[in-house]
């Protein structure tokens, strides 16, 4: 028997180049194989008359061979083979192109079952290369419940289900690791049985129950894991603060804060009061005021006797961070300092030193506060803004250079409560729904590209009256197979044909960091009347003075996306608008972007996104830390992510993670889950 852990290539047919397609699809050993799960399949079960097919159906039928198969050579590279075939009900015409194996195969007189569309013109009904089998051969592509897999360039359907079912032969499925106890509670499927089920259903009944067990077995496997972590962190202590004070840092802030701000703040306190390390989450709309919670989360700490770290996700954000935080806790008696990766050695130096000394209490940066030459007098409070841009090694290492300090993640990325529970299952959560007295909404408009000129005068009105303008487009190269806009084309465009007279700035994701630092600088700054960029602007920018917002091929966006690119403008005095351009006509594409017209609130166009689109937008390619499920999905399978949670915590309450197989095989199980999610982060 062959182990899960063996590389694909012992599997016959399965060479180098075979192995590099599916290391496309994240496949290098049996176990990645077997748990390649389909995304649909083909009931092929059910045989019909050929009377009963229908046009662009496709459909398994039973027919009789009429005539011997005629191969014509047509040119080069095209041969097209026709023949006939009938049941008692009626005949149908079939051609195959470049498929000589039909005439050798298919022979006069004989039956055999064919899977495939017909096509109706005005001579009658036809049929282009179906599939057929022999009534005597073994079903595979007839006859069966077929399962479709997803697939990469070069790896075909049959290529995957071939070296599946290859490997179920020779390998054992992976380990079960749900209780008996549980599977019987909740009807759930044996491993071993779910795992051959799921690739050869015998109905499509069997596959909805293996499906139904791989979904369960995923949700288990992470709210376990969560549960470990939790449980984890409540066995650390930590000493409850003694100053608790906040009427000085009240006194100090040249605004009043929400509701929403003093609710988070105090649920702070609580937290530095218990006795544990805090791990909370503070999710605010963007402009909710997440810095100003930090701010006093800071203070405490200071004001306790530690230090206090944040970290941003890029240098422009620390540094904002930096110059408005320290101006406002400086008269309050604490120190800030700013450690980033473009400060010249000498400054870092520096800077290391006072903050190793304890000369410093605010300590703002980017990834050099989890440098290992950065060491801290007395880490208490770990902060990290905009939480998505670090995975739980990056927020874990920092908090690994102190004695258990207090972690504070904020996230400007509206998410659905239950989704924001699955993403930080293991902290807890502080929600900002309101938005400081005095913020405008920013007006926001859908057009298509009649209205170009209009567009155009509009960001000059803008910019004659001294303000800027963001353009926002979805790819950064011109591409031909897409009609979008492109970032380098339209700036171009833009600067020599449409605004000469203007300074039109380019920044992408493709540039260089410091290019990208160079350029964000010179538009905050003012040195630019237009910025055209990708969503590499998406967080991170605080232009006070931009007051449009036009996003180019809108609908190649998620609308929760578009509400943080968005959330770029309406930061300053004046009023603000956004302008989603598209000439998509789908009438769900154009539901979708009017929802972002009609409201501004995050939440509720997260909800939106949630039921139009599931969850890709929140959980997408730049997504870290968060676990990769292969089969579950979150939009549709919440109530089965609710069973699991509920049935994991009974399980780690009543045996936790004994020396049974089922727990030593769950724990390895979490430990993989674990592992993929932080290999998805940037």
């Amino acid at each position: 028997m062959a182990k899960l852990s063996d590389p694909v290539t012992i599997l016959k047919g399965v060479g180098p180049t075979k192995a590099k397609q599916f290391a496309a699809l994240n496949i290098f050993t049996l176990q990645d194989l077997i748990c390649h799960f389909p995304r649909a399949y083909e009931d092929r079960t059910k045989l019909v008359t050929i009377d009963k097919l229908e046009v662009d159906v496709p459909a398994c039928f039973k027919a009789m061979v009429m005539n011997t198969p005629r191969t014509s050579h047509i040119r080069k590279g095209l041969d097209i083979t026709r023949v006939q075939v009938a049941d008692h009900t009626a005949r149908l015409n079939l051609t195959f192109f470049n498929q000589k194996y039909a005439t050798e195969q298919l022979q006069y007189g004989k039956e055999y079952i064919f899977y495939g569309a017909v096509s109706g013109d005005f001579i009658g009904y036809n049929m282009t290369s179906p599939v057929f089998e022999a009534l005597d051969s073994a079903p595979i592509n007839t006859r069966r419940i077929l399962p479709k897999y997803p697939l990469t360039a070069g790896l075909s359907n049959a290529s995957v289900l071939k070296a599946v079912q290859q490997a179920l032969a020779i390998c054992d499925p992976p380990a079960e690791i749900l209780p008996e106890s549980v599977r019987m509670e909740y009807g759930i499927l044996p491993a071993e049985r779910a795992y051959f089920a799921i690739h050869e259903p015998a109905s499509m009944e069997e596959a909805e129950m293996a499906k139904r067990r791989l979904i369960f077995e995923e949700f288990f496997v992470f709210s376990a894991g969560l549960s470990l972590m939790r449980a984890a962190r409540a066995q650390k202590k930590s000493t409850p603060y003694g100053y608790l004070d906040l009427t000085a840092f009240y006194n100090a802030l040249p605004f009043t804060l929400t509701g929403a701000q003093r609710r988070a703040i105090e649920d702070i306190r609580s937290d530095l009061l218990s006795g544990a390390p805090m791990n909370r989450l503070v999710q605010g709309d963007v402009g909710s005021g997440k810095t100003m919670v930090a701010a006093a989360a800071a203070y405490l700490a200071v004001k306790n006797g530690f230090q206090a770290a944040m970290m941003a996700p890029t240098e422009i954000l620390a540094e904002q961070h930096y110059s408005g935080l320290s101006k406002l806790l400086a008269p309050l008696g604490i120190r800030t300092c700013l450690l980033t990766g473009s400060l010249t050695p000498k400054q870092k130096k520096l800077t290391r030193e006072a903050i190793e000394t304890g000369e410093v209490d605010f300590i703002i940066g980017t990834h050099a506060l989890v440098s290992d030459a950065t060491v801290f007098h007395n880490l208490g409070l770990v902060v990290t803004d905009e939480q998505h841009r670090f995975g739980v090694a990056q927020r874990s290492k920092l908090s690994a250079k102190g004695q258990d300090p207090h972690l504070l993640v904020m996230s400007a990325t509206p998410i659905p409560r239950t989704l924001a529970l699955i993403m930080y299952g293991d902290l807890e959560v502080s929600i900002l729904d309101e938005l400081p007295p005095g913020r405008e909404p920013v007006d926001t408009f859908l057009v298509n590209e009649s209205y170009r000129a209009r567009i155009n005068n509009f960001i000059r009105k803008q910019v004659s009256e001294g303000h800027q303008c963001f353009v926002v487009c979805p790819a950064v190269e011109e591409n031909e197979e897409l009609d979008i806009k492109s970032a380098e084309v339209w700036a171009q465009t833009l600067q020599k044909t449409v605004f000469p007279d203007l300074r039109v700035l380019l920044i992408h994701g493709q540039m260089k960091a410091a290019e990208k630092e160079e350029v964000m600088a010179a538009f905050a700054r003012g040195d630019g009347d237009v910025l055209v960029a990708t969503t590499v602007i998406e967080v991170g920018v605080d232009v006070p003075n931009a007051t449009l917002m036009v996003i180019e091929d809108a609908d190649r966006f998620g609308l929760s996306q578009l509400h943080q690119l968005r959330g770029r403008v309406g930061r300053g005095k004046a009023k603000s608008y956004c302008i989603l351009t598209s000439h998509n006509k789908n009438p769900e594409t154009l539901q979708r972007l009017k929802a972002l017209c009609k409201t501004t609130d995050g939440f509720k166009i997260a909800e939106e996104d949630l039921q139009m689109r599931g969850p890709g937008d929140f959980f997408g390619s730049r997504q870290s830390g968060l676990p990769v499920f292969r089969v579950a999905n979150l939009s549709c399978d919440l109530q089965t992510l609710t069973l699991a949670q509920k049935a994991s915590a009974q399980w780690i309450d009543t045996e936790g993670t004994a020396d049974t197989p089922e727990g030593k095989a769950l724990r390895s199980r979490i430990g993989q889950l674990f592992l993929r999610a932080e290999g998805t982060m940037n």
